[in-house]
């Protein structure tokens, strides 16, 4: 019997430690690259993005109170294939993420020399992982407050710095803020929405949390609401204290508060200890995602084998060994870029999912409207489209082999039968 031990404090913990674990610290240059001073507008956006594919998700998790998030909602309301396409956009996106977030801790931690960090939180988070070793509730909630706590230090400390640009305001409008249009910002909300993705990692928490249909959809929109509330007030700052400079920066919340009262030292211990916790927590989340995926079929069965303490290790170690290549291929705005793409597609299906189950008529403690899920999906592909092409098509070649390796090996299996 499954213990259920996560209350709603810990699963929001969780939920806001995997929000504000990394992209809080390294998406805005990307993001201003193509918003410009109307990053607001392209933070408002994602979060309203996220917010309702986060009450599809609650309902959903209301509806199915079982680990594994979209992968096992698209499998139960819409069938295998659209479950496979969540599960394979979660791998592919949180992969992805694992190597923007090491190289987030690298940039923070020994600038210029990114890669080489991320390689070595990258092996040193499979190993740890590997040896059974993962982020407690409890933990989750010390390193979130943490983070919180040092977000507000940033927004404080920044908000009393003169502006190093002053022709570059957050007050203008979208079609004169340098590089911004209205294309402009819905790239830089897919983009940004890859800050807010984490908190799907509160729907995995089905089987372990207690009374999960109240549990779930609660911590959802508390740790959403924290994190919203952290991304508008840094939204607001970094702009009018870098101006176009935000565009260009890899350490944005460091350069932001430099000269200030605030040690950069305090910004880069939070990024660090945030990233590292993501890091460890995304290698577990996709270990666990690829070995239920590969015992239904849907991946080759290797990633199913586990070691002596029954953690996935081929399948973590698979996720470290395609993170690693793109840490030294790919850089950090590219991986952002495949991360916010798969991770979008994760939660149309969700968003599909959840217009299917209200239709169905299930009994839940949470029903999300028909026309909001429908909503989100619509939103969700939308953004998807904004992207970086390059990166798209990136990912959408890595989701097409899986597709038809997945296709392939239903083919023999069906001969053999025969």
């Amino acid at each position: 019997m499954t213990v259920r031990r996560v209350g709603a404090v810990g699963a929001t913990g969780i939920g806001v430690g995997s929000i504000l674990g990394a992209g809080v610290f390294v998406v805005w240059g990307p993001a201003a690259t193509h918003a410009g001073s109307a990053l607001v507008w392209a933070v408002l956006l994602a979060g309203l993005v996220a917010a309702l594919n986060a009450g599809s998700t609650a309902h959903l998790a209301a509806v199915h109170p079982v680990a594994g998030g979209a992968y096992a909602y698209g499998r139960a309301e819409l069938g295998p294939w659209p479950g496979f396409v969540a599960g394979a956009g979660f791998v592919v996106g949180k992969t992805a993420s694992i190597a923007a977030i090491a190289l987030a801790i690298g940039e923070y931690w020994w600038p210029g020399h990114a890669p080489v960090v991320a390689t070595a939180a990258i092996v040193a988070s499979w190993a740890l992982n590997s040896r059974g070793v993962t982020r407690t509730a409890a933990a989750s909630v010390v390193v979130a407050t943490a983070v919180v706590a040092a977000l507000i230090a940033v927004v404080v400390a920044a908000s009393g710095a003169p502006a190093r640009d002053a022709g570059s305001s957050w007050l203008a409008a979208p079609a004169t803020a340098f590089g911004g249009h209205v294309g402009g910002v819905l790239a830089a909300s897919a983009l940004i929405f890859f800050a807010f993705a984490g908190y799907a990692r509160i729907a995995t928490l089905g089987e372990e949390v207690r009374r999960p249909a109240r549990t779930i959809p609660l911590a959802i929109a508390l740790a959403l609401g924290i994190a919203l509330a952290c991304y508008v007030a840094l939204a607001l700052v970094l702009p009018a204290v870098l101006g176009e400079d935000l565009a260009w920066s890899t350490t944005p919340l460091a350069d932001a508060v430099e000269g200030t009262w605030l040690p950069v030292g305090v910004v880069t211990a939070a990024a660090v200890a945030g990233a590292s916790g993501s890091l460890l927590a995304l290698t577990a989340g996709v270990g666990r995602t690829a070995m239920a995926m590969a015992r239904e079929g849907d991946l080759p069965r290797t990633l199913a084998r586990v070691n002596a303490r029954a953690v996935p290790v081929v399948a973590e170690g698979a996720a470290a060994a395609s993170a690693l290549v793109l840490v030294w291929a790919g850089g950090l705005a590219f991986a952002i870029a495949m991360s916010s793409f798969a991770v979008l597609l994760y939660y149309a299906v969700a968003g599909a999912s959840a217009f299917r189950a209200a239709g169905a008529g299930h009994v839940a403690s949470w029903r999300m409207p028909r026309v909001a899920s429908a909503a989100g999906t619509v939103a969700c592909v939308t953004l998807m489209a904004s992207l970086p092409w390059v990166a798209t098509v990136t990912a959408a070649a890595v989701l097409a082999v899986a597709g038809a390796a997945r296709a392939v090996a239903g083919n023999a299996v069906g001969r053999d039968v025969r």
